[in-house]
């Protein structure tokens, strides 16, 4: 029964974390200076549990900016965190905004910056995997929680068959 009661909870864990969505930031053209941001962002469902992957060259970086007086201001001196190996991950870890920007001179003033609200993962939003009619930015790669969720179900199913099956047969 123990073991029984194991797998259900692996399999809940497991269902969980499916809901979870990768954002690649600026969508396929990534974090450069030619992206549309609020464009791409305003496509964008951005849950608790959700990543953030900005995709850069080397004459970019990424700066977390505490406040948005600082987004603003483009205020990239005071930056809580930055990033600078081409690849950076955020995970959304909480309900709220948060404001990154280009580190690189000139960028943000330029445009090379983006404001994400996080709602909580029980909101009833849809994340946006497809490209919405009102922008050519929007992420192709994001993964969409409608897939995990069901490729997640087909593994999940799977595994609590096995489970009852092996608490039926010791």
């Amino acid at each position: 029964m123990s073991f029984f009661m194991g797998c259900v909870v692996t399999l809940l864990m497991l269902l969980k974390q499916s809901y979870a969505e990768q954002h690649v930031v600026g969508g396929k053209q990534g974090w450069d200076e030619s992206t549309d941001f609020d464009t791409w962002a305003s496509g964008e469902t951005f849950k608790v549990g959700d990543t953030l992957v900005f995709k850069y060259s080397p004459m970019h970086t990424v700066a977390e900016l505490g406040s948005e007086s600082d987004y603003k201001k483009c205020d990239v001196g005071s930056a809580t965190n930055s990033m600078s190996d081409g690849n950076s991950v955020v995970k959304l870890t909480k309900a709220g905004t948060r404001y990154f920007a280009c580190g690189t001179s000139g960028h943000c003033g330029q445009g090379m910056k983006v404001k994400i609200t996080t709602v909580s993962g029980s909101s009833s939003g849809s994340g946006s995997s497809s490209p919405s009619s009102s922008s050519s930015n929007a992420s192709p790669t994001s993964t969409s929680g409608a897939t995990c969720v069901s490729g997640s179900f087909v593994l999940a199913t799977a595994i609590f068959v096995m489970c009852y099956m092996m608490t039926i047969l010791f």
